[in-house]
């Protein structure tokens, strides 16, 4: 075959490929924690979604199936289903007011844990005698971090946010 005949055959490859990419962004675009709606049968929820990240238990008889987006992503859901396995609430975790409204003193590990996922890191500084979870989420467009302090018994002691500054190529300067 000469060049010239090979050039269809590459346009209809090419032609192929982004045809399958899209197919495959269209399906895997609909299995999204976010589309979940209450009522959703735990079983088929499941199906759709695969494993969560975490389970937890809750009162009464009732689970919690977390799918989180970290370390790279910025959002986590919690699919809380009741004793029968009905879906009752999906909400995305991962959100200022949620972690403004974490009870200071009040609040565990665990709980913070159960609410949010595991955090993006877990770091300590001179100033604080604990662990400081961090977890990525947006604010608007804004890249934020919330910085849970946590005592070295396990009890939240404080909440402080910052943003995330974005990743310059300084070499190119």
């Amino acid at each position: 075959m000469t060049r010239s005949a090979l050039c269809p055959l590459r346009g209809g490859r090419v032609l192929a490929l982004v045809a399958l990419w899209a197919m495959v962004v269209q399906l895997t675009g609909c299995a999204l924690p976010a589309r979940e709606q209450p009522g959703a049968l735990r079983a088929e929820v499941l199906a759709r979604l695969g494993p969560p990240s975490a389970t937890f238990a809750l009162a009464p008889g009732g689970e919690r199936l977390l799918y989180s987006e970290l370390p790279a992503g910025f959002a986590a859901y919690a699919l809380d289903f009741d004793a029968s396995g009905r879906l009752l609430r999906n909400e995305q975790v991962l959100t200022q007011a949620r972690f403004e409204n974490i009870p200071v003193g009040t609040w565990t590990a665990a709980d913070v844990q159960s609410n949010f996922g595991a955090p993006l890191r877990v770091e300590q500084v001179a100033r604080f005698d604990g662990d400081i979870w961090t977890y990525r989420f947006r604010q608007n467009a804004d890249l934020r971090l919330a910085h849970v302090h946590l005592d070295r018994q396990g009890v939240v002691r404080q909440v402080l946010f910052t943003d995330e500054l974005p990743h310059f190529d300084n070499a190119r300067d």
